[in-house]
């Protein structure tokens, strides 16, 4: 247990979780990891003896009041597939009544850009209008509102980080993946346009560090935070990196607004993912000024290096799946 009291990371099996994990190892920290199943917990968390393995049910208040006791300061990473964001308040205010009644000091929100809605200006500053137009920045609005509310009435210090875009190794759910897939693969590469507008990637292994400094601020607590990528981009550019990395000429097939309208009605994800194509076409690019004044240096790993580390994993993950191929029966429960 570090000298600010034991962590909690509710959501942790998700990436950037991974990332906040790395950082508390690497600083010989314990800490505690929440998940609806402990098989999944002992999986990925199991070999670590600096890791505390809790399952929680946020449906049941004594569930979510269990896995916060004896915390100091929880992070909440709790990820929802497009279809539930209604969840994200809903899941927030349980997560939160059950922190305060155990008497956790601190939370740590890991947030998205969502709520802004529409970029008013050229770099989005954490004072940039909240006015989303999309039901799911509508979600991410009420969900920080009450994080914000919460901290403001003196029951426990909260504040909120937000990221863009993200890659890095294991990251599919990235509009970047398909390239690294179709590049390692000598395949075309299928990418959500317009892919030539200015955008940010936020490389995952560089969040975990700015997450545990942050926690660790006292005065990172009452306001909200943004964390910028290592530069503006297109995701063009990226995509000519990718390639260019393993050696081969790019291809691209780029789906504009009416295609992917079309293949929505075949796809939920794609379906759901069309209400924020406005962050394609209309770039929200963040400044973290205030961030990198109240941390000092924040590293952010350049798209070169990130991109080479990036396929220097998924080289490595398809190795091993090659070593160890997949069980004989074809059944697949969804996580």
């Amino acid at each position: 247990m570090s000298e600010q009291g034991k962590v909690a990371l509710f959501g942790a099996s998700g990436v950037i979780g991974q990332s906040v994990v790395q950082a508390l190892r690497a600083q010989g920290r314990e800490y505690r990891v929440v998940g609806r199943s402990m098989s999944s917990l002992k999986r990925e968390f199991g070999s670590d003896p600096k890791a505390e393995l809790v399952t929680w049910n946020p449906e049941d208040p004594a569930s979510v009041r269990a896995a916060a006791r004896g915390v100091h300061t929880l992070i909440y990473l709790v990820g929802l597939p497009y279809t539930e964001f209604r969840m994200h308040p809903v899941l927030t205010r349980r997560t939160l009544e059950g922190a305060i009644a155990e008497g956790v000091k601190r939370l740590v929100q890991i947030g998205t850009l969502y709520s802004f809605g529409r970029p008013q200006a050229e770099r989005v500053t954490e004072d940039h209008p909240r006015e989303p137009h999309t039901f799911k920045g509508k979600m991410r609005k009420q969900q920080e509102d009450l994080l914000l509310e919460a901290g403001a009435s003196g029951a426990i210090q909260t504040t909120i980080l937000r990221l863009p875009d993200f890659y890095g190794p294991n990251v599919e759910r990235s509009f970047l993946h398909g390239a690294f897939r179709a590049a390692l693969d000598g395949k075309r590469a299928q990418l959500i346009g317009p892919i030539d507008r200015p955008h940010e990637f936020v490389f995952v292994p560089d969040v975990g560090p700015v997450v545990t400094a942050l926690m660790d601020e006292p005065r990172a607590y009452g306001r909200t935070w943004n964390l910028g990528g290592a530069g503006v981009t297109t995701q063009r550019e990226m995509a000519e990196r990718i390639f260019a990395e393993v050696g081969r000429r790019p291809k691209l097939m780029v789906a504009n607004r009416p295609m992917l309208r079309m293949l929505g009605l075949f796809d939920s994800f794609l379906r759901e993912l069309f209400e924020m194509h406005y962050l394609l076409t209309e770039p929200l690019i963040v400044d973290d000024s205030a961030l990198r004044n109240l941390l000092g240096e924040v590293k952010k790993t350049p798209y070169a290096e990130g991109i080479r580390l990036s396929l220097a994993a998924m080289r490595e993950q398809d190795a091993a799946a090659r070593r160890s191929p997949a069980p004989a029966s074809p059944a697949h429960t969804p996580a």
